[in-house]
């Protein structure tokens, strides 16, 4: 095949890449605004729609139902710039302390941005069954994803003796969750530094076997 026909077809199938991102953040977009401005009633597939200059089809197409477009505006919420640099700076981090201390600067963000937007979604009307699904689903999504940091301490001989994986993952899942969040920061008044601060110390403590125990590992190996 000709050399221009294929960087053509990638041309053509970078613009439409872009074309479909940014149809997908005007729909959510308006999702927002009408949450906002309308309640959760006045958030139709076709209102939003109309706001986003498409049609109906597409919003279902790409969202399939009103859960799946509060998915999207969670998630844009919670996973936006800043969140991505912390991640960033939390994987570089060859020290397992540093990344655990770095894991909860990256709780921090999260949680603050979830209750943002679940407050958005209460104060607009959306039910607590469609509220509580949704939070099921990011919270087995978290479960996931946050085995890698698990798998890294083990990897590094720096998990704490005796604490076998399921544990402590189930352990870094608990405290990084947001129902220690909502309890301390919006139920106990603490600012989300001392939140922060407080995780650090908490997940250091629970997780990881002393500093004279990991270096005297780390020459033996």
């Amino acid at each position: 095949m000709p050399l221009a026909r294929i960087k053509k077809r990638s041309y053509k199938s970078l613009v439409r890449e872009r074309q479909a991102g940014d149809t997908r953040r005007r729909i959510v977009e308006a999702t927002r605004q009408l949450l906002q401005n309308e309640g959760y009633d006045g958030m139709t597939i076709e209102a939003i729609a109309r706001r986003a200059e498409v049609s109906a089809q597409s919003v279902y197409a790409i969202f399939k139902s009103k859960t799946g477009l509060l998915i999207a505006l969670l998630d844009q919420s919670m996973f936006g710039p800043d969140y991505e640099e912390v991640v960033r700076q939390t994987l570089s981090a060859t020290d397992p302390e540093t990344r655990l201390r770095r894991a909860a600067a990256v709780s921090r963000q999260i949680r603050g941005a979830q209750s943002a937007a679940f407050d958005l979604m209460r104060s607009a009307g959306v039910v607590a069954p469609e509220l509580a699904k949704l939070e099921q689903q990011r919270e087995h999504l978290r479960y996931e994803k946050e085995e890698g940091m698990i798998n890294f301490l083990r990897d590094t001989g720096a998990l704490r003796p005796g604490l076998s994986h399921r544990t402590a993952r189930d352990i870094f899942w608990m405290l990084t969750g947001g129902d220690v969040y909502r309890m301390l920061v919006r139920e106990r008044g603490w600012s989300p530094q001392k939140y922060q601060n407080w995780l650090a110390d908490t997940l250091v403590r629970s997780l990881l076997r002393k500093r004279e125990s990991r270096a005297k590992s780390g020459r033996e190996t």
